[in-house]
């Protein structure tokens, strides 16, 4: 098995760290990953480390390189209106029981880049396409590209296409957005070209009534850049805006834009610079915040890997690199036996992601629709805060032992080197 053939859809995080541990327990292994995009992807938003994953990035030896390129930072900030604090929520400083904020918050295309650097002169990289279609068959899966129109049997196709998988929809028999699970939020991301947070390395956060949210984020690149999110979280019983929102996702990021122009323009506190520096972006992007519910993430010689198997916003790129890890893991305890490898995957990773995602309602508490409600919110957290049960919380858990739960797995026997 030492010259495993595999097909990777999907050069983001949870392919390239499912390559890196592979070319771990098998260094002639011939691996190709196809992306669609015409280069590597290395923007994104930020990102966090957590539970196990932390152990992950230490035995790959990227911890040091992943912490010198954090964002450098150390909590989240409600603020009113006028820009008076209301809570401060900081970093706990540890790895093993963090706050909202992690220890190792990083943009996304920086990690992304961590990853691949190593190893992206031992596999073979197509741009600008896709995987069309497949067949399985005993010994292999038969794939198709979309633009090459290449045909090639491999051991193993891995679905590393993210939130809207193609793979996922075609394993299923399935449209992909059947397996999605609206949590009611719709989120913008791009760069401010200048500093608003003005040198402070603390996030900062604003609601409106509506479920409308504008949050600020840290950039330690030295030009003087912010990170700006415009969240908007709708209720169940909100068809209308959902729809407004999914339409203009749909069209794209112009419709988009409009559409957020249209919604926060009477929200206050920083909102008009925000709005305006999201027109002078080079790196807009919109999505739904979704999990994905998959019943099954293996099928045959298919496999599912991070967010096109189990997405979960707030800890997706921690399971995608547990997942990566996992899945070359089992595949090295099962040389020669791709079904058993892919069967104990799903038996570890599936239980996991799916504790992991909860009942999905956190974000309508977090993000209330009224004045009230906000209210009400900012008065708990500003007296858990002031009170500092939220800093006596984690130090009683950790001093008891109750730490961020870990995903139970086997300790692979790696080459020495490797560890």
């Amino acid at each position: 098995m030492s010259n495993l053939n595999i097909l990777i859809s999907g050069c983001g995080i949870a392919g390239s760290v499912f390559a890196s541990w592979l070319l771990r327990a098998y260094p002639n292994a011939n691996i190709t990953i196809v992306e669609r995009d015409p280069s590597l992807r290395l923007t994104g938003a930020s990102v966090d480390i957590r539970s196990s994953a932390v152990d992950i990035i230490k035995w790959m030896g990227a911890e040091q390189e992943i912490r010198n390129q954090t964002t450098n930072e150390e909590g989240m900030q409600l603020v009113e209106a006028s820009g008076k604090a209301i809570a401060t929520l900081r970093a706990t400083g540890r790895s093993d029981v963090q706050s909202i904020t992690s220890e190792f918050e990083i943009f996304r295309g920086a990690l992304a880049k961590i990853f691949i650097d190593p190893i992206i002169k031992r596999v073979k990289l197509i741009f600008d396409d896709s995987v069309d279609h497949f067949e399985q068959r005993d010994d292999g899966v038969v794939v198709t590209l979309a633009k090459s129109k290449e045909v090639k049997t491999y051991d193993l196709l891995v679905a590393a296409d993210g939130l809207g998988s193609k793979i996922r929809g075609i394993m299923l028999n399935s449209k992909p957005q059947e397996q999605l699970y609206d949590e009611g939020v719709h989120i913008a991301y791009f760069t401010i070209k200048s500093d608003l947070l003005q040198g402070g390395r603390l996030a900062k956060g604003y609601n409106a009534t509506g479920g409308r949210a504008v949050f600020l984020r840290p950039d330690p690149n030295p030009a003087g850049r912010t990170r700006g999110n415009l969240l908007v979280v709708t209720t169940s019983g909100d068809i209308e805006t959902k729809e407004r929102l999914n339409k203009a996702l749909r069209e794209g990021n112009e419709s988009y834009m409009k559409l957020m122009e249209e919604m926060f323009r009477d929200v206050g506190w920083l909102a008009p610079q925000v709005l305006q520096s999201m027109r002078e972006s080079d790196d807009f992007y919109c999505s739904l915040f979704g999990q994905i519910r998959s019943p099954k993430i293996h099928d045959g010689r298919v496999v599912l890997l991070g967010d096109a198997g189990y997405a979960t916003p707030g800890f997706g790129t921690s399971l995608a690199i547990i997942g990566g890890y996992v899945l070359a893991g089992e595949l090295l305890s099962h040389p020669g036996d791709v079904k058993t490898a892919l069967e104990r995957y799903e038996e570890i990773m599936l239980p996991f992601a799916k504790n992991s995602q909860g009942g999905g309602n956190a974000m309508q508490l977090l993000n209330p629709q009224t004045l009230w409600g906000i209210r009400i919110r900012n008065a708990i957290v500003a007296f858990v805060t002031w009170t500092k049960l939220d800093r006596l919380a984690m130090a009683v858990a950790s001093a008891l032992g109750f730490t961020e739960k870990k995903v139970s797995m086997p300790d692979y026997q790696w080459a020495a080197e490797s560890r």
